[in-house]
C-alpha cells in the first residue's frame, strides 16, 4: 500500500499561518506628552512634514523646536505651547516627547524600507490624522509584524529583522 504523507510543503504551510502572540491591551495610553500636540490639528500636512526622516532613514525623526517654529513663528505669544517651544528653541533644547510605539531593540526596523515599499503610517500607526492624543492602537508585536510580511510576500526569516550576531 502506498504512504500518503500527511506533511504539507513548509510553503503551503506558511502561506495559510496566522502567527499568534500574547494578547496586548489596546489601545494603550502612553504618559502626557511635554507640548500639547493634536495630529488632528495637523493632519493636513504629510506625516513627513514633521517625521521628517521617514523617507531617507531608519527612524522617522519626532519633530523638534526648530521643525515647530518653521510655521508657529508668527504665531501669537498668548499660546502657552508656543511660548514653551518657542523658549526650547531659544535655550538650544530638545523637547522630551514621550514615545507611543517602540519595537524592541533587538528588532531592526526602517521606515526608509516600510515607506519605500508604499506602506502607509496608518498602517502600523492606525488613523493618526483622525486623533487628538496618540495612543497606541495596534500591535506591535512579532506576530503582527509577521502576519503582515506574509501577506506581502515578504520574507519571515529570522535575520531579516533581527541581528543575530554571526
Amino acid at each position: 500500500m502506498k504512504r500518503i504523507s500527511t506533511v504539507l510543503p513548509f510553503a503551503i504551510l506558511l502561506a495559510a499561518q496566522q502567527y499568534q502572540s500574547k494578547e496586548q491591551k489596546l489601545p494603550r495610553a502612553v504618559a502626557p506628552q511635554p507640548v500639547p500636540f493634536s495630529h488632528r490639528t495637523h493632519a493636513s500636512a504629510n506625516c513627513v512634514d514633521c517625521h521628517t526622516t521617514a523617507l531617507r532613514a531608519e527612524r522617522a525623526g519626532i519633530p523638534q523646536p526648530d521643525r515647530c517654529m518653521l510655521c508657529h513663528r508668527g504665531m501669537k505669544d498668548d499660546n502657552e505651547s508656543i511660548r514653551t517651544v518657542g523658549q526650547l528653541l531659544a535655550n538650544s533644547k530638545r523637547i522630551p516627547w514621550q514615545r507611543v510605539y517602540r519595537v524592541p531593540e533587538y528588532v531592526f526596523f526602517s521606515h526608509k524600507k516600510h515607506t519605500g515599499a508604499k506602506i502607509g503610517c496608518d498602517t502600523c500607526h492606525g488613523p493618526v490624522a483622525s486623533r487628538e492624543v496618540l495612543e497606541q492602537e495596534l500591535p506591535v508585536s512579532m506576530a503582527s509584524c509577521m502576519n503582515c510580511h506574509t501577506a506581502k510576500g515578504v520574507s519571515n526569516e529570522c535575520g531579516f529583522c533581527h541581528a543575530l550576531g554571526y
